[in-house]
């Protein structure tokens, strides 16, 4: 799906955008300094799988650390690793640096499961990539549930502050 086509679906479900261009991002510091100044919560996508093949997007805010051996514990999940670029392509079609919650468009056979930083959510606005690392899109916490709900996939809520057992 490009773009184009993403903003179609999220317009077509009631969703308000915006989006502002700017050359290419790689990582959150290149983002930091090309997007400009936008008030709310920018953040960045991890792509993981666990040693037992489970795939996983974990959504935080940009400045927040992640603890992969504490985030698997928390989700029940075996050992995390980044997954490879060319199991990204095939499971989210977009490209390393491009790595987005809007990307669960492109996983029709909900391969991918969905993990969310909890504080990220409490802020209203949020920002993300729409497929491509040219651009930074703005939507509503809100607004995000529900595509990722009319994407047939179901996010799973995370605060990443709590101790790292699991739950339960």
């Amino acid at each position: 799906m490009t773009p184009d086509e993403l903003f179609a679906r999220l317009a077509a479900l009631g969703i308000a955008t915006e989006t502002v261009w700017h050359e290419p991002v790689f990582t959150v510091e290149e983002a930091r300094a090309k997007r400009g100044e936008l008030p709310g919560t920018h953040c960045k996508c991890l792509f993981l799988r666990d040693k037992k093949g489970a795939l996983w997007l974990a959504v935080v805010a940009e400045e927040r650390r992640v603890d992969l051996k504490a985030l698997a514990a928390r989700l029940g999940a075996d050992r995390f690793s980044f997954g490879s670029p060319d199991r990204l392509m095939r499971h989210l079609a977009v490209e390393p640096g491009s790595v987005t919650p809007f990307a669960l468009i492109n996983d029709a056979a909900g391969e991918v499961r969905v993990a969310l930083d909890a504080a990220m959510m409490a802020g209203g606005t949020l920002y993300y990539h729409p497929l491509t690392n040219r651009a930074t899109t703005r939507i509503s916490a809100a607004d995000l549930l529900r595509f990722i709900a009319a994407t047939g996939h179901e996010p799973v809520l995370v605060d990443f502050d709590a101790a790292a057992e699991p739950p339960g």
